[in-house]
């Protein structure tokens, strides 16, 4: 019987040290997230725009012919909300699953609604995000060789269009 307490206590005093000394996560921690690769300064974002500008001719621009007769500065820059880019992720990262593809990116294209544009988009210019990423093999089942590397393709899945646009460069003024 002795015993039996002796080791109770043991017990005890084990799970009350454990408590004390055992690292916990602390409540309301701040994960500090590294810039991802590819990030460039304010500066030079800035410069970038300023060279768009300077660089592009400005006959492309006179070239717009607007469904309601109005003067528009062209559009610069496309904005789509953050819940809109989860949102499509996410189903991109579903359909390309289905459609036996591994997505591993997003690619952004520019493009033109052109003369048979819907109202108000008519031969505007526009950005939209396809997914990539590689067809998906079994190991087993084929020998995958490249001489090129895998370079992502655009995966078959609806691409993302219709955001919003802007008319000035950046920094937004």
């Amino acid at each position: 019987m002795k015993n039996l307490v002796y080791i109770i206590l043991g017990f005890v005093i084990g799970a009350a040290l454990t408590y004390y000394f055992c690292p916990r996560p602390l409540e309301g921690t701040v994960v500090e997230i590294d810039n991802p690769t590819g990030t460039i300064t304010i500066l030079e974002a800035t410069e970038l725009s300023a060279n768009w500008e300077k660089n592009n001719p400005k006959e492309i621009d006179s070239t717009i012919e607007l469904d309601d007769n109005s003067k528009r500065k062209p559009m610069r820059s496309v904005m789509w909300s953050l819940k809109n880019i989860e949102d499509y992720i996410a189903f991109a990262e579903k359909e390309s699953d289905s459609v036996g593809y591994t997505m591993t990116g997003l690619r952004v294209y520019l493009g033109n609604y052109g003369k048979n544009g819907k109202p108000g988009k008519k031969n505007r210019n526009t950005m939209f995000i396809v997914p990539t990423g590689h067809k998906k093999t079994d190991k087993a089942s084929s020998l995958n060789v490249s001489f090129f590397g895998d370079a992502d393709d655009d995966i078959p899945v609806d691409p993302l269009n219709d955001a919003s646009g802007g008319a000035s460069g950046y920094p937004p003024k």
